[in-house]
C-alpha cells in the first residue's frame, strides 16, 4: 500500500490550500481515511477523518468551519480543503488509511491507522 500526499506549501494567513492523498495497492473504497498534522515540538493530532463511503466526517474543533475533508473513491483520493488558514495551522500534514472497517467507522486516533503517507508541509505566515 502506498499513500502519496501532495499540495502543501507556503501561504499567508487567511489563504487556502488543498491537500490531496492518493492511495494505491488496495481497494481504496474499503478504507477509512484521516488527515493528521504534527507541528514542531508537538504530538501528531487528528485534523479530520472520513468513513469509507464518504458520508460521515469528523473534525478537530480548531478547524471546524474552515477545513473540509472529502474523498473520491473512483479516483482513489482523499482531499483536505483548508480555508481561512492561520499560523497555528503550520505543520506537516499526513494522510492515513485503515482497511477492514465497517461503513460507519470514523477513526480519530493515530494508533488506529495502519498506513501513512510521507507528509506534506504547510506553512502559514502571519
Amino acid at each position: 500500500v502506498q499513500l502519496q500526499a501532495s499540495g502543501g506549501g507556503l501561504v499567508q494567513a487567511g489563504g487556502s490550500l488543498r491537500l490531496s492523498c492518493t492511495a494505491s495497492g488496495r481497494t481504496f473504497r474499503s478504507a477509512a481515511m484521516g488527515w493528521f498534522r504534527q507541528a514542531p515540538g508537538k504530538e501528531r493530532e487528528i485534523v479530520a477523518a472520513i468513513n469509507k463511503g464518504g458520508g460521515m466526517t469528523s473534525y478537530v474543533d480548531s478547524v471546524k468551519g474552515r477545513f473540509t475533508i472529502s474523498r473520491d473513491n473512483a479516483k482513489n483520493t482523499v482531499d483536505l480543503h483548508m480555508n481561512s488558514l492561520k499560523p497555528e495551522d503550520t505543520a506537516v500534514y499526513y494522510c492515513a488509511a485503515r482497511w477492514g472497517v465497517i461503513l460507519s467507522t470514523i477513526l480519530t486516533n493515530a494508533h488506529q491507522y495502519d498506513y501513512w503517507g510521507q507528509g506534506t508541509e504547510v506553512t502559514v505566515s502571519s
